[in-house]
């Protein structure tokens, strides 16, 4: 699935992850071996990684998502190291998204549809932000009629609900990406 990709201005993309667990940082890049395009192999992603000082570099499946450890501090830091990285070796630079293990859980208890009822697993999708966005994008997206689909942005998580098949006409990553 495609990628929603949002810029925000500096003081809301700088974040500090002193005083988060370090333990586990899990690293979700976009539009990483979509269509046959931006390939990478899992092993020279993680390899690629353990050259980063990255130790025990897990990779799920073909997605580019990577769960490792660092000591590093600075989460803007650790992103540009990484999206750097990945420009020497592969030749392109996607998006990359940090979060820590705390934030996934934190992100994922913030499901703005965990109590409604009838909602089915393989209908729901949350995605992660590189920042929160603001109350004034979020309000933006609020606004956005996209039925029978509905998504919210909670922090810098959005939540989806596809209560059919997603229909790309009701409700496109475009318009969402000019919010």
């Amino acid at each position: 699935m495609g990628a929603l990709h949002c810029e925000f201005p500096e003081p809301a993309r700088q974040r500090d992850i002193l005083g988060h667990d370090m333990g586990v940082i899990i690293s979700m890049l976009r539009g990483v071996n979509v269509g046959g395009h931006n390939k990478i192999k899992m092993d020279a992603l993680r390899e690629l990684y353990e050259s980063l000082k990255l130790w025990d570099a897990q990779s799920y499946v073909q997605s580019g998502n990577v769960i490792f450890k660092s000591d590093e501090r600075d989460i803007s830091r650790l992103t540009w190291r990484i999206e750097e990285g990945i420009e020497r070796k592969f030749g392109f630079r996607p998006d990359v998204i940090l979060r820590t293990a705390a934030e996934m859980r934190e992100g994922i208890a913030r499901n703005p549809f965990a109590k409604r009822r009838g909602i089915e697993p393989n209908k729901l999708l949350v995605t992660f932000l590189a920042s929160d966005p603001g109350e004034e994008a979020r309000e933006k997206v609020r606004q956005m009629k996209c039925d029978p689909e509905e998504l919210r942005i909670e922090g810098a998580s959005c939540t989806f609900i596809f209560p059919m098949a997603w229909d790309a006409r009701n409700c496109r990553w475009q318009d969402l990406r000019k919010r």
